[in-house]
């Protein structure tokens, strides 16, 4: 049975053009270290004539019983056949992409340098024989991509007696598939072989771990997705839950209102009340999942929709700051002034270094000022970026309207205070 992984469904909102990169160095790494002798099987033993004397001289390949340093990079780029190679590309290319555009091309590449070289770390703790291969470096991307995206989906093309094709959960694929029966059944069944296991499973821990890292101190993009949101909800609805069950007023409140009131004796035979918890937020989940997919095909209306049902339920949550942005220009286009200064309002409450935080401030004080009468708040955001702002033409608006809300107010403009 033929069974290849072709493309995953999580986002790529940037070109990943250090995965692309990475994969280059690979297959030039095995064209100048590959033997095209005929008489050379596709799996057999690596033969470097090319490079044979550079290779042999400075050992590129990781040495178990005598590792240097800078072995620990170059093992990563050599590769024991075209079919060893096709594999890790292949992977690389499935879920190195995605990873690529969430941590950003730097990064990434330090990533993948790190996964690789924990991997031979691993190796060489366990096994004394020579190890070469991306495949350590490979899995530490799968498994950052697992933190990344825990419930993308992933497309196969099958081969068996019928071509088919069909998708998979991606956390399925990853745990079941790759790690459990790739890595620790399959080599109780074959013997072992000549596959560096302790190198795969070095580089699946160093990959998950890294990844939650990174998320954890939001040294890449968070959002409602990723694998470290998923935990902190699960902790929400068990939080929740005790809260809920410790205290029934509580629980009839988040149920039937602010009014509502509990008997301490409640009626023989009454059904208890249900808890709300894990309703209200699978329901919450939900609607923000459906305005992220509004967001990525840029209907912000559908986006705005699901805005205001979110708010429905907790006033107080707040979006992705793109998303949170593009909703409150969305409201703006609309004329709905009032619900785009709350958005924006929210924006800078819980993005207040955000990377458009100064034109947001400047949108504000226009709409407070020209559209809803509220001087102190316009005069307020209109002076904080005020000293911010850099294009002439923002600057020149922001002093007309300050000088607005300053007449409004009774107070001196900026220019004769």
């Amino acid at each position: 049975m033929i069974l290849i992984p072709l493309r995953t469904d999580s986002p790529i909102r940037r070109t990943p053009t250090a995965n692309y990169a990475l994969i280059a160095a690979n297959v030039l790494a095995f064209l100048l270290t590959y033997d095209f002798a005929p008489d050379r099987g596709p799996m057999g033993p690596v033969r470097v004539s090319p490079l044979r004397e550079v290779v042999t001289t400075y050992q590129l390949m990781l040495e178990g019983a005598n590792p240097a340093v800078h072995q620990l990079f170059t093992y990563q780029f050599l590769h024991d056949g075209w079919m060893h190679l096709l594999g890790n590309m292949l992977f690389l290319w499935v879920f190195g992409n995605s990873v690529n555009a969430k941590m950003g091309q730097a990064a990434y590449v330090l990533f993948y340098l790190s996964c690789g070289v924990v991997a031979g770390t691993g190796h060489l703790w366990l096994n004394d024989a020579p190890v070469l291969g991306a495949s350590g470096a490979v899995a530490g991307v799968t498994t950052a991509f697992l933190v990344l995206f825990p419930r993308s989906r992933t497309s196969f093309f099958y081969w068996f007696f019928v071509i088919g094709y069909f998708e998979l959960p991606s956390m399925i694929l990853i745990v079941a598939k790759i790690i459990v029966y790739d890595n620790m059944i399959e080599p109780l069944l074959s013997g072992g072989g000549n596959v560096a296991y302790s190198a795969h499973i070095a580089g699946y821990l160093a990959g998950f771990t890294i990844g939650v890292l990174l998320l954890w101190i939001r040294a890449i993009p968070r959002d409602q997705f990723d694998l470290v949101a998923l935990w902190k909800r699960a902790h929400q609805r068990r939080a929740f839950a005790q809260a809920m069950g410790s205290d029934p007023t509580a629980a009839a409140r988040a149920q039937y209102g602010r009014m509502a009131r509990t008997d301490p004796t409640p009626p023989s035979g009454a059904r208890p009340q249900h808890d709300p918890s894990d309703h209200t937020l699978d329901q919450v989940f939900e609607i923000r999942r459906q305005i992220t997919a509004a967001c990525v095909a840029n209907d912000f209306g559908t986006a705005a929709q699901g805005y205001a049902r979110l708010l429905a339920i907790d006033p107080a949550l707040v979006l992705p700051r793109r998303q949170q942005l593009d909703i409150g220009n969305h409201l703006m286009g609309l004329q709905r002034h009032a619900q785009a200064a709350e958005a924006y309002e929210k924006y800078l409450t819980q993005y207040p270094a955000g990377e458009y935080a100064d034109q947001v401030r400047l949108m504000l004080g226009v709409v407070y000022a020209k559209y809803l009468s509220q001087h102190e708040r316009a005069e307020d955001h209109l002076r904080r970026c005020r000293d911010a702002l850099t294009n002439p033409s923002q600057v020149d608006q922001c002093d007309e309207w300050l000088a607005v809300a300053r007449r409004a107010l009774g107070r001196p403009s900026p220019e004769t205070g």
